[in-house]
């Protein structure tokens, strides 16, 4: 199922930048990370309705997703990157949130998830 997502997104951006494109190492780790958060968030959906054994199988095709992403940055770690960006852009209040948000975000590169990251940053500025 992964390589299929690989290849799709492969096809819909030869649309644009012609026939012979490939997927850059970056856009590649894109395509795996949002099919990660695809399973999370079926892992917490079957687990509210009770399914314990569908919520199982995806469980187990996430840790095989896992292996192709980078090491996951600990809560400790964001919150000081999230930090050393809150100062360098000098944000002081949640309104500044996008900005620090746009900051942050490629710095982690796949090693951190985004509604985790979004949540620090929400409990620094907030």
């Amino acid at each position: 199922m992964l390589k299929s997502k690989i290849l799709e997104e492969e096809v819909k951006l030869r649309t644009r930048k012609g026939k012979d494109y490939q997927l850059s190492d970056n856009e590649a780790l894109e395509v795996i990370a949002s099919y990660a958060k695809q399973r999370k968030q079926s892992i917490d959906a079957y687990t509210e309705a009770g399914r314990e054994d569908l919520a199982a199988r995806e469980k187990k095709e996430l840790e095989l997703i896992n292996q192709y992403l980078p090491e996951q940055l600990s809560r400790e770690e964001i919150e000081k990157l999230v930090g050393d960006v809150i100062a360098e852009t000098g944000a002081e209040s949640l309104k500044d949130m996008g900005m620090v948000m746009k900051a942050v975000m490629p710095k982690f590169k796949g090693a951190a998830d985004g509604k985790l990251v979004n949540e620090v940053v929400r409990s620094k500025l907030g």
